[in-house]
């Protein structure tokens, strides 16, 4: 792979090179080690991949997923430059997917591209979520600027201020800015990191990305470095603005000035912009963190429900429980850490107690995320139609400014994912509190699927979305991602995809079609992650196989399902019986969903040992894999309900 110091070298080459020759993008990196053969899982795999990004650039600067198992697995991702438009990002994507395996990476197990407006990247190593700096490749203008250590300098301090912005903008990673030049000139920079980066790596790779590129292109009037993980550009014309080189933001307009005033001016203003954005973040967290004081003190006005209607359409019944935001500030001692029970995907989750000494929990949903208002308004309306002793209760809710909370009943034992986090807690379920939680989250499913008022597909059931309460009774949480179908044709009235890989139907997380048999999958994964006391979703990392449903579904075949069994349920649980509850998961995650049976049929298969269970197929070997009831799917969803929709991984 290229170093740094070779780059560096060749950066000065570069310049002296003559137009025809001077390094254009597209630019290609796959010197990865290692080729896959062509018309094998893993091309199957990576053109999978593909798809589910180009499904996704029309929506999103920035995407990611994982396809496959075990060595076939594919990770890929795409980041568009967060100027694009939708129509630019998915045609930059589209380009960028033929140029990635252009001659030279045809058939390479690594690659990224990066195009004009966007980048694109797939390996079959794990790489979402990691700092990658190496191979940087720089990019410049070959013009000179007019003075190389003052624009130096001026760039240096430009483009830290915008990191430190994008850093700590987490929705984004992503800012530009200006700095005033000598001549009437001004300095355009952009950064932007990956989103799977967190603050602190994202950080760090632009100041890499600085330090590397005005290291070779302090004298030119603009260049771009491209990393794998971030991004960086700065230019004396607004290139984020759609203006090109030829726009004349170059002319000094009759307004020359001493380049010495110039450079104070644009000291002030670096200084101003970084202590506006500190006085930003702190006014940000005393508002998140020290008002709740001044209200918890009474100083709050009263809350207008008419006004809630109208910022939120879709809450308009009279009856809502809504809580005051006085009483909630109290009941959490302020949102207190000591009161602190976890952190869920759209924001943390506090211990309260109210004034009648009712413990409850309440949701503090995070204001910057899209995703958390439409969690807050299907959770709202969706008490006032579900209630079920499997479910839990949500109390009420509160809107205060940019506050939106959810009161729910306490559930004094936790999350199910916190037993089997806890070999200590785990200890604690025998087979008959097993199978009491399981029965008891299959009611609950068949609940939502036929016996509610309004017909329910939860799309995200897993162990950390069933709580226990005092009695070790199951309920099933978090409808934040639900969905209601009318009718008993089992259609959903929604076009949007969410839910967590590894519980998601393969149908579900690729080619955006579900059902109810979409949560019967997900039912079975929670089945035999119970019985067997392993994680689908970490089981790789400790076992040969790429999934506990793929290596269950091995050892029924072999005829050893017993050895999956949870060494504590030894001497509590017979042979027979754990592989009966075995086989009924299998038969659940079965890759074709119509071979799923529905929640009504596991119900009769977990309580009646004379109910005769068919032999399973097998489960998904790979995310995204077609069978031959698909064109039914397309063509005829008056019996299954499945629909065609984009994919958003949680």
């Amino acid at each position: 792979m290229m170093n740094w110091k070779m780059l560096h070298y060749l950066s000065f080459l570069y310049f002296a090179l003559p137009d025809s020759l001077y390094p254009q993008l597209p630019y290609r990196l796959c010197d990865v080690p290692g080729n896959f053969a062509e018309n094998s899982t893993l091309q199957f795999n990576i053109n999978t991949s593909f798809l589910a990004l180009s499904s996704n650039a029309s929506n999103h600067n920035f995407f990611n997923t994982s396809i496959g198992n075990g060595s076939d697995t594919v990770y890929s991702m795409f980041l568009c430059y967060s100027y694009t438009t939708p129509e630019t990002c998915n045609q930059c994507i589209e380009s960028a997917k033929s140029d990635v395996q252009g001659d030279d990476c045809s058939y390479k197990k690594e690659a990224i591209v990066w195009e004009e407006d966007c980048q694109l990247r797939y390996s079959t190593q794990m790489f979402l979520g990691s700092l990658n700096s190496s191979g940087n490749f720089a990019l410049n203008n070959k013009k000179n600027n007019s003075n190389p250590e003052l624009f130096r300098s001026t760039v240096n301090q430009t483009l830290n201020n915008l990191t430190n912005l994008a850093a700590f903008n987490r929705s984004t990673m992503y800012a530009t800015g200006t700095a005033p030049f000598v001549g009437g000139d001004t300095i355009y920079a952009l950064v932007q990191c990956t989103l799977d980066l967190s603050h602190h790596d994202c950080q760090k790779c632009l100041e890499i990305a600085t330090a590397e590129i005005l290291e070779s292109f302090y004298f030119s009037r603009g260049a771009r470095l491209l990393s794998r993980s971030c991004y960086l550009r700065y230019e004396l014309y607004a290139f984020y603005n759609g203006e090109t080189l030829g726009t004349n933001h170059n002319s000094k307009s009759g307004l020359s000035k001493k380049w010495t005033i110039t450079v104070v001016a644009a000291a002030v203003t670096l200084v101003l912009a970084a202590l506006g954005f500190t006085a930003y973040y702190l006014a940000h967290c005393y508002r998140r963190g020290n008002s709740n004081t001044e209200l918890a003190q009474g100083s709050y006005p009263d809350d207008d429900m008419s006004l809630l209607e109208r910022k939120f359409p879709g809450i308009n019944n009279q009856q809502l429980p809504h809580i005051d935001i006085k009483t909630i500030i109290e009941a959490t001692d302020n949102f207190s850490d000591l009161n602190k029970l976890g952190e869920g995907g759209f924001g943390p989750v506090f211990k309260g107690k109210l004034p009648d000494g009712k413990e409850v929990a309440v949701k503090r949903l995070l204001t910057s995320s899209e995703q958390g208002s439409e969690e807050f308004i299907n959770e709202v309306e969706l008490i006032l139609k579900l209630q079920h002793k499997n479910l839990v209760t949500l109390l009420g809710f509160c809107i205060y400014e940019d506050e939106r909370l959810l009161m729910y009943e306490y559930m004094p034992n936790g999350s199910l994912d916190a037993f089997f986090s806890d070999e200590s807690k785990l200890a604690q379920l025998d087979w008959s509190q097993r199978l009491n939680i399981i029965n008891g989250i299959a009611r609950g499913m068949l609940y939502l699927h036929v016996d509610s008022r309004l017909r329910i597909i939860h799309r995200d059931l897993k162990l950390s979305n069933v709580l226990l309460d005092a009695d070790m009774t199951p309920k099933i949480s978090d409808f934040g991602m639900a969905r209601i179908f009318a009718g008993n044709d089992g259609r959903s009235n929604t076009s949007m995809i969410v839910g967590t890989f590894g519980y998601m139907a393969p149908e579900f997380a690729m080619e955006g079609l579900y059902s109810i048999k979409s949560d019967v999958f997900s039912f079975g994964v929670v089945l035999l992650e119970i019985i067997t006391a392993e994680k689908n979703s970490a089981f790789h990392l400790t076992q040969t196989a790429p999934s506990l449903v793929v290596y269950a579904w091995n050892m029924w075949n072999e005829g050893r399902g017993l050895e999956l069994m949870d060494p504590l349920l030894k001497n509590c649980c017979c042979g027979d019986e754990f592989l009966r509850f075995m086989q009924i998961g299998l038969l659940c995650v079965q890759e074709d969903p119509f071979d799923r049976p529905n929640m009504a049929s596991v119900g009769f298969m977990l309580e009646g040992e004379s109910y005769a269970l068919s032999q399973p197929k097998r489960p998904a070997f790979c995310v995204g894999r077609f069978t031959d009831h698909y064109e039914s799917f397309y063509t005829d969803r008056t019996e299954n309900g499945l629909t065609v929709s984009a994919v958003i991984p949680r």
